[in-house]
């Protein structure tokens, strides 16, 4: 069976990703923001509890392990938060 995939934007490049992934997973092992010191911050907890995994979904800061991928999503990484 083969399974759905969508488009969105990752930083202003282009993604194709299954239907049903979570924003992290989608970002996989690349930092989802950088911290104030500069280093780079990714999912820990994976339930949102930790919050390191934060980013800028349309405009909007969300979590990245709690979001799924939506067809045209805008995503951006957060810097120096």
């Amino acid at each position: 069976m083969k399974q759905n995939r969508l488009t969105l934007t990752l930083n202003g490049e282009s993604l194709c990703v299954p239907e049903g992934l979570s924003v992290a997973a989608a970002l996989g092992l690349d930092s989802c923001r950088i911290s104030v010191n500069g280093q780079p911050r990714t999912a820990f907890c994976g339930m949102g509890i930790c919050q390191e995994c934060r980013v800028t979904v349309n405009g909007l800061r969300r979590l990245a392990c709690q979001t799924l991928c939506q067809p045209g999503m805008r995503i951006e990484r957060t810097e120096n938060e």
